[in-house]
């Protein structure tokens, strides 16, 4: 049984995909806790369902693609069994992960979105790094920022870390006042090879998505 918090049918908010039709299954429960985070655990009962329900529900979508995230989708024991279902199902499975958990697990075919951490959430340092080398093509690296401080950070990092990584890389700035424009203008302005990703469903559904469970 995993641990939901709710399942959306939905456009996709991020990513190379943004803008398509998905299935969301959002997980419960988390082993980091960022100060910003957009999906607090308080006040929240998660509902256990186990692989094959969740997977019916996210086939009466009739999505192409499934996106699994959380929370942190990988602290469940039967995510990998999960994304094998789904991907038996003919879906375009996405899992969004936090990175601080070995990603050799997952199943071929399923398509990672890692974060690396930046100093504003709390936890820089948590991601596993290692997870790098496992990343291919059709993979995602994604480094949230907040801040200057945190600009600044990813601008090193995308340039000194990732210098070489074969997955795409973007920055995702906090959708708060004018601070996306800014961070946009200081991509431009620095010549930086990332992609800028605005969360797209922030936009487009403020009240929230429609939710399947």
């Amino acid at each position: 049984m995993i641990p939901i918090h709710h399942i959306l049918h939905t456009l996709m908010g991020e990513s190379a995909r943004a803008g398509r039709r998905c299935a969301v299954v959002r997980t419960f429960g988390c082993n980091l806790a960022c100060r910003w985070c957009d999906t607090p655990q308080a006040h929240v009962t998660p509902r256990p369902l186990g692989v094959e329900d969740i997977a019916g529900v996210v086939a009466a979508t009739r999505a192409p693609i499934v996106l699994l995230t959380g929370g942190e989708p990988l602290i469940h024991d039967e995510a990998g069994a999960l994304c094998e279902r789904l991907l038996a199902l003919g879906l375009e499975v996405v899992v969004e992960t936090n990175g601080s958990r070995d990603l050799s697990g997952l199943p071929g075919g399923v398509v990672r979105v890692m974060d690396i951490k930046p100093p504003s959430s709390g936890f820089e340092g948590t991601t596993d790094m290692r997870n790098l080398h496992l990343l291919d093509d059709g993979d995602e690296v994604k480094l949230v920022v907040a801040d200057r401080e945190d600009y600044l950070w990813a601008t090193r990092t995308v340039r000194e870390r990732l210098a070489g990584c074969r997955a795409a890389v973007s920055l995702s700035p906090l959708m708060t006042g004018e601070f996306p424009s800014l961070v946009a203008q200081w991509m431009v302005e620095d010549a930086l090879d990332a992609r800028f990703n605005l969360q797209l469903h922030k936009i487009l559904f403020p009240a929230g998505e429609h939710e399947v469970f």
